[in-house]
């Protein structure tokens, strides 16, 4: 046989044999997932409210849209609120022709302007809300209900999912009669940590979906509703959620 033919199979051989010995198939793991979710009341809330107006005569359609927002804002100011919690946050102009593509003239003019407020308390915001809206404010966009703690208890929401995890690949290994060994790999996410009310909003919001999870924990972390809103409103609790996935050897 050819020397060279020989050496090439030689060779082949060594690569295959090095190969194999060099592979080493993934030891036995186990892989689980928890979830945990910490029930807290808000403390903040942020409001997104607007004036809209619409005129055959632009300037009088922003002239009218001017002397509401100026309206809502003073009432704001009166209310106690700081400078730096109020804001005008977009305004729009826009001709509105109808639906006949004859039409060249605008039929009117639509103009609106948005009005960003944020509350250090949950216990104005029915006062707020009327107040907003009999001094100008003729749209509510959303209504978002926060806590200024979220790190501190998205930190607790994902301890507990860990834990939730582990004592899930405790359980399987033992019905497996295995032993469950160290982790491997980790995977974590956090979400939640507010809920609004979405109104009339110009544009779409989307608040997101939590996650399916196949282990939850509920923890009331205050044991009770939020500070009252006033005599009429029921502010509830918001959740904050985190989820794992981790690998751990079976030993």
């Amino acid at each position: 046989m050819n020397k060279h033919i020989l050496f090439a199979l030689a060779f082949t051989v060594l690569l295959s044999s090095v190969a194999r010995a060099q592979y080493q198939p993934p030891p036995p793991q186990v892989s689980v997932s928890g979830t945990a979710e910490v029930k807290v009341a808000p403390d903040e809330v942020e409001i997104s409210a607007g004036v809209e107006t619409r005129d055959a005569q632009l300037d009088v359609a922003t002239h009218q849209n001017n002397e509401r927002v100026a309206t809502a804002l003073a009432f704001l100011k009166n209310a106690g609120l700081p400078d730096k919690y109020v804001q005008t946050d977009s305004i729009e102009v826009q001709p509105d022709y109808g639906a006949s593509d004859a039409q060249i003239e605008p039929r009117f003019y639509r103009v609106r302007k948005s009005i960003e407020v944020k509350l250090t308390t949950v216990t104005n915001l029915e006062t707020v809300l009327t107040g907003l809206l009999s001094h100008g404010v003729n749209t509510l966009y959303d209504v978002d209900f926060r806590t200024t703690e979220l790190r501190k208890y998205r930190d607790q929401a994902r301890a507990m999912a860990i834990q939730a995890a582990k004592e899930k690949a405790a359980a399987l290994c033992q019905e497996l009669d295995v032993k469950c060994g160290k982790p491997v790999s980790i995977s974590a996410q956090e979400y939640g940590g507010y809920f609004g009310w979405p109104g009339n909003r110009w544009g779409p919001r989307n608040y997101g979906g939590l996650m399916n999870a196949s282990q939850n924990i509920v923890q009331n972390n205050n044991g009770g509703s939020s500070d009252s809103a006033g005599e009429t409103m029921s502010i509830g609790q918001i959740s904050v959620s985190a989820s794992v996935n981790v690998s751990f050897l079976i030993q």
